[in-house]
């Protein structure tokens, strides 16, 4: 049998079972570790022992991620559409850095730009750059904002570095995600030197605040709002904040990872009014696009400040004309995968109206679980659910908060345990909350009551459980 039909049977068996499985590895890393542990094999094996071997060893670790249930993190479920279409890449080999070496890519990739562009009704000669997810895409989109703003300060930091360059003022929520806080690390902005903006009780950046802010600074400004915070689903004041950075003279760059695809949906749109009016804007396709990782695009208006902050060329690559995209001009890779079948796939196979019905489908189906849940004594939805998602609090206001933490982690560990969905905690507002994050393309409405009931009879439990230490102590 050929290597490529053993790896094509066993990809289509575990896809084809992951619904009917425990929502949840069946080993933990440890063992794991020990499964794989072994010393460098002298002599080779063969393709299809290989691969065998592999599955055979590994599907019991895997995080069921593709699963309707998995809720635990903002992780899209690899369509298999989008998933056939990354074999293809795989198996053609590509490099999508060059556009004459391998056109094919490039094309692919151009069109699906555009396409995005038009969904997500961006500017249309704004630059997109397939990057590897949210972290690498606002790493692009920020390298693009610090080129420019400096370049208007008569300092040109690609060729001269940041030695002696103005200083760029950052401001950034007070709710940042930290892949924002990444990027800007790797650009030598540094963590501690942002000026972080008050925000509301849904984590939304209070504009007032960063007015006051920014007039207290001189020099350039990068301000970083949200589109989709990470454990609301909140959307920031757009339009005011454009105003904001239009006065200053400030770049506006948006870290909408899943927020953005808001816009491919008529009813939810007014949360991103005034988004369009930013410079900059990054969005993954491994989440609500359901394409497989690694995928994101930064999204930049001007063009050339992408190019001037990404290019990379020598003597030894294919010559460029100026109407030429040219994708290693859009990203830091040289070298990379062509990222933009996936995306392509996905698009071509949902079309608008498919985008626009998954996104919608999701967020009611939220709004469901929080309605279903919030009539539960003890249970409180601490957000406002305007996206796709759902954060919970467990216990009454008289515990506190620690034994509200304890509560809420004894209530994710039982559902975890019993493997009928998956979910995770974070911090929220000082208390430690379930997230609920709605945004597998397989899920349906039974998958929602299962999710509910499950919640619900694991916080009974846990209450009788807590009751009766109570009672003995």
């Amino acid at each position: 049998m050929d290597v490529f039909e053993v790896a094509y049977q066993r990809a289509v068996a575990y896809r084809s079972s992951v619904a009917d499985q425990p929502v949840k590895p069946q080993l933990d890393y440890q063992q794991m570790r020990a499964r794989f542990a072994g010393r460098l094999p002298e002599t080779g094996t063969p393709d299809c022992d290989v691969i065998n071997e592999l599955a055979d060893l590994g599907e019991v670790g895997l995080m069921p991620i593709t699963h309707p249930r998995f809720f635990g993190w903002v992780m899209g479920a690899s369509s298999p559409v989008s998933v056939a279409a990354d074999w293809l890449a795989s198996a053609w080999g590509q490099n999508a850095a060059m556009h004459s070496a391998t056109p094919t890519a490039a094309a692919v990739e151009e069109t699906a730009a555009g396409w995005l562009l038009e969904i997500l009704d961006l500017p249309r000669e704004a630059a997109v750059g397939f990057v590897t997810g949210a972290t690498a895409g606002n790493f692009a989109a920020l390298a693009a904002a610090r080129g420019a703003l400096l370049r208007r300060d008569g300092w040109n930091c690609e060729a001269d570095g940041l030695f002696g360059a103005p200083q760029v003022h950052v401001f950034v929520s007070d709710d940042v995600h930290a892949s924002v806080l990444s990027a800007l690390r790797y650009l030598g902005f540094g963590e501690r030197r942002v000026v972080r903006v008050d925000t509301d009780n849904q984590g939304r950046m209070l504009a007032r605040d960063l007015a006051r802010r920014c007039a207290a600074c001189e020099g350039p400004k990068l301000i970083i709002a949200q589109a989709g915070q990470i454990n609301t689903g909140s959307f920031d004041p757009f339009a005011t904040l454009a105003d904001i950075a239009q006065e200053n003279g400030a770049w506006l760059h948006i870290d909408a990872a899943f927020g953005l695809w808001a816009r491919a949906v008529p009813d939810l749109r007014t949360l991103t009014d005034g988004i369009e009016r930013a410079d900059s804007w990054v969005v993954d396709g491994h989440k609500w696009l359901q394409v497989p990782f690694d995928s994101g695009y930064a999204i930049v208006r001007d063009a050339d400040a992408l190019q001037r902050s990404m290019a990379i060329s020598a003597s030894y690559l294919p010559a460029r004309e100026a109407s030429d995209r040219a994708p290693s001009y859009l990203v830091p890779e040289l070298s990379r995968r062509a990222r933009g079948l996936p995306t392509w796939a996905a698009l071509r196979s949902l079309g608008r109206s498919g985008v626009a019905a998954m996104v919608r489908q999701h967020c009611a189906l939220a709004r469901r679980i929080a309605a279903d849940l919030a009539q539960v004594p003890g249970i409180l939805v601490m957000n406002d659910v305007v996206l796709n998602q759902v954060i919970l609090r467990f216990g009454h206001d008289g515990d506190g908060a620690e034994r509200r933490k304890v509560l809420a982690a004894a209530v994710m560990d039982r559902v975890v345990a019993d493997g009928i969905i998956f979910v995770a905690g974070a911090t929220w507002r000082g208390e430690w909350v379930m997230r609920i994050s709605v945004i597998s393309g397989a899920i349906a409405d039974e998958d929602v009551s299962i999710a509910t009931s499950a919640i619900r009879a694991a916080w009974r439990q846990v209450s009788i459980e807590a009751t009766s230490e109570t009672a003995i102590r």
